[in-house]
């Protein structure tokens, strides 16, 4: 299993380059590029700031946080109060990874942001807090659902926002940075603007994305919670969103466009990778990891999502990710759709959907030609006039529940997870007859249908009753009109798995405080969370939410899904729902899908909808399960899928017994060889 491990990391990062493999050291990545284990630093040696120096930013920081207390005691609205903490938080994340004092300046950079910090202080203190009525570009943030931790964004607010009406957002999602984390992405705004120019009569969020991530996990969970943070703040068009990003940003963009398709108005995926595998290159890899490569791979699975939305993808022509924007445009021929234009020129446009269209700039590496870039910025200021529209002709594609939605159409139920599920739905007669064929679905829902009076789905003929929404479900090969939640255990939205599916929501660690049935098991699930806090830490900049398993209540197992760690003598709760899982765990026998294992030489690690309450999650020893060479890529692909057997012997990514996915009602399925 290890061996197909390292496979897959390759495989879904696109290293694998041809049927001969060498596989390279683990800090060297493609183009000489410095992989996670080093975060994608410079090569250069940081700037060890002096004692003296060290002695001041501990002190100001110290100050700041007093200053921020004071005000939580004084009862400070907490929207307000994150807008100061982004500073102690910038500061506090330099210091706690110094490798980040990328140069001398970073001193000075990180002893200014706390000044900002203060000076808010100071005004929230007399009951002022000028900035959320300050025009141009300005630093704001928002507190995380999902760890509780406060994250900034840059905000550019146009001098004619008044709050009177809604403005559109120009969303960005931001590059690689090599020397750029809270401090610089604080204290450079002001300098230098944002990563994307300004598009003139929008309200502009440019996302920190939690760091180097290309927008996945928690940083996916980013992207939206920073569009619903300013989206409270001010007034935002909702139906006038664009989504920009280049590099890694175009990587971020090529997965949250093509995931979350009814989202935007206009959408620009720069440069950037888009391909997370290529199957035929490696024959071994387990069915769990094929489908785990088929959640990112964004032009070779996903590319048909392009259909409902103005998308631009633009690159040099002597960019390294060209051959990537060349297989978006094979996916879409191989879809059925025909390219008309001419790249360096006119653009290439897909005759069937003219929105769709991919730029390439002449004899340009990585980087934005200055008149592509008006070009763009031209299609996007028409495309947000026009703003979202939505389709009388609707095409949408998943592999997961977790990104089921498109406009007016939610893809609620999968015959089978992972393997390719569609809809191509048409309405005609003013919204009355709806024409629909579907692949690998067990239940749609369908809104916007109140003057709805026939569906054809599948060549089936059903008379319905116009209402907001209309459920369909199939059985035995025939669909019906439904009402209320599908019974049963059934993967659903948000409750699908993988074990990484848990991180993009609030979640709740559970540490283990009894005597464990098996040390062994108990020193690798300590080892497994150690690992996890260290590396949550580093690459999605928050802190885990821990407590101790006797400090849990009920509240917390409404509010969270909740990781257990430990075994069922040391974890009070994994004791309450181990017999309720699809295993049995003894003090002597693990047993999982037919297989047995001694119980001191194994950890279960898995997901599953909680017995405790089924409408969130259970994780078992486990946090995100991407290699950490991964984590900071542009693909971090789960290795294990919904649950894995994990050999102990504490090493902190341990060696695999057994892995797989659940089926559709949650239950073990034999792996196919």
């Amino acid at each position: 299993m290890k061996t197909i491990a390292i496979f897959l990391t390759l495989v879904c990062t696109g290293l694998v380059l041809s049927q001969t493999v060498q596989v390279p050291s683990p800090k060297q990545g493609r183009a000489g590029e410095i992989l996670p284990t080093t975060r994608f630093r410079p090569r250069t040696a940081p700037y060890e700031p002096t004692a003296e120096e060290k002695q001041a930013i501990a002190g100001k920081l110290a100050a700041l946080d007093a200053e921020i207390a004071a005000l939580r005691a004084k009862g400070i609205a907490d929207d307000l109060l994150v807008d100061v903490e982004i500073f102690a938080e910038a500061a506090r994340w330099v210091l706690r990874f110094p490798e980040e004092f990328f140069r001398k300046e970073s001193v000075a950079s990180t002893l200014a942001v706390m000044e900002m910090g203060s000076a808010r202080a100071a005004l929230l203190q007399r009951g002022q807090s000028p900035w959320t009525t300050q025009k141009g570009r300005l630093i704001r943030g928002y507190r995380s659902a999902v760890d509780g931790s406060v994250q900034p964004y840059r905000l550019t607010v146009p001098e004619e926002y008044d709050g009177t009406r809604a403005f559109p957002l120009d969303v960005i999602e931001h590059g690689r940075y090599v020397t750029r984390y809270e401090v610089e992405f604080i204290n450079a705004f002001e300098r230098r603007g944002a990563d994307r120019p300004y598009l003139p009569g929008t309200i502009q969020i440019e996302l920190h994305g939690r760091g180097n991530n290309a927008f996945h996990w928690p940083g996916e969970a980013d992207v939206f919670e920073g569009i619903a943070a300013v989206s409270k703040a001010y007034k935002i068009d909702k139906d006038r969103v664009a989504l920009r990003g280049f590099s890694m940003g175009g990587a971020g963009v090529w997965h949250t466009a093509l995931h979350h398709p009814g989202e935007w108005a206009s959408v620009e995926a720069g440069a950037g990778d888009t391909e997370s595998h290529r199957m035929r290159l490696v024959t071994d890899l387990a069915p769990h990891q094929q489908a785990m490569c088929r959640i990112f791979d964004n032009t070779y699975e996903w590319m048909l999502n392009a259909f409902n939305m103005p998308f631009i993808g633009y690159v040099g022509e002597i960019d390294g990710s060209f051959a990537k924007h060349v297989v978006a445009r094979r996916q879409l021929t191989q879809e059925g759709f025909h390219f008309e234009g001419e790249s360096f020129t006119t653009g290439l446009r897909v005759k069937e959907v003219p929105s769709i269209v991919f730029l390439v700039a002449p004899n340009t590496p990585h980087a934005t030609d200055p008149e592509f870039r008006k070009r763009m910025d031209a299609m996007h200021l028409e495309n947000l006039k026009k703003g979202r529209v939505s389709p009388d002709h609707l095409r949408f594609l998943t592999y997961t529940t977790r990104y089921n939605r498109s406009h007016w159409a939610t893809l609620d139920g999968l015959e089978k997870h992972y393997e390719r599920a569609e809809i191509e739905a048409k309405r005609m007669g003013n919204r009355s007859r709806y024409e629909i064929k579907t692949k690998n679905l067990t239940r749609l829902t369908l809104r916007e249908t109140e003057r709805a009076a026939t569906v054809v789905i599948d060549g089936q003929t059903l008379a319905v009753t116009g209402a907001a929404e209309l459920v369909l479900a199939k059985t035995g090969g025939k669909w019906e009109v439904t009402r209320g939640a599908e019974a049963g255990l059934r993967k659903r939205h948000g409750l699908q798995g993988p074990i990484d599916d848990a991180f993009l929501e609030p979640f709740l660690i559970v540490k283990p405080t009894g005597t464990p049935w098996n040390p062994a098991a108990q020193e690798q699930a300590l080892a497994i969370l150690a690992r996890f806090d260290r590396q949550y830490q580093l690459a999605y900049r928050g802190q885990l939410r821990v407590k101790d398993d006797r400090d849990v209540t009920a509240a917390d197992f409404e509010k969270y899904h909740v990781v257990l760690f430990g075994d069922p003598g040391s974890n009070r709760w994994i004791e309450r729902v181990a017999a309720k899982l699809p295993l049995t765990w003894g003090r002597e026998t693990v047993a999982m899908g037919g297989q047995r294992f001694p119980a001191g030489e194994v950890l279960p690690a898995m997901i599953y909808p909680n017995p405790l309450n089924p409408r969130k999650y259970v994780v078992l020893n486990s946090g995100l399960t991407a290699l950490w060479e991964d984590w900071a890529g542009d693909f971090p692909t789960p290795q294990y899928g919904d649950y894995a057997i994990l050999r102990t012997g504490t090493k902190e990514d341990p060696d695999v017994a057994m892995a797989g996915v659940f089926d559709e009602g949650w239950k073990v399925q034999p792996e196919r060889k």
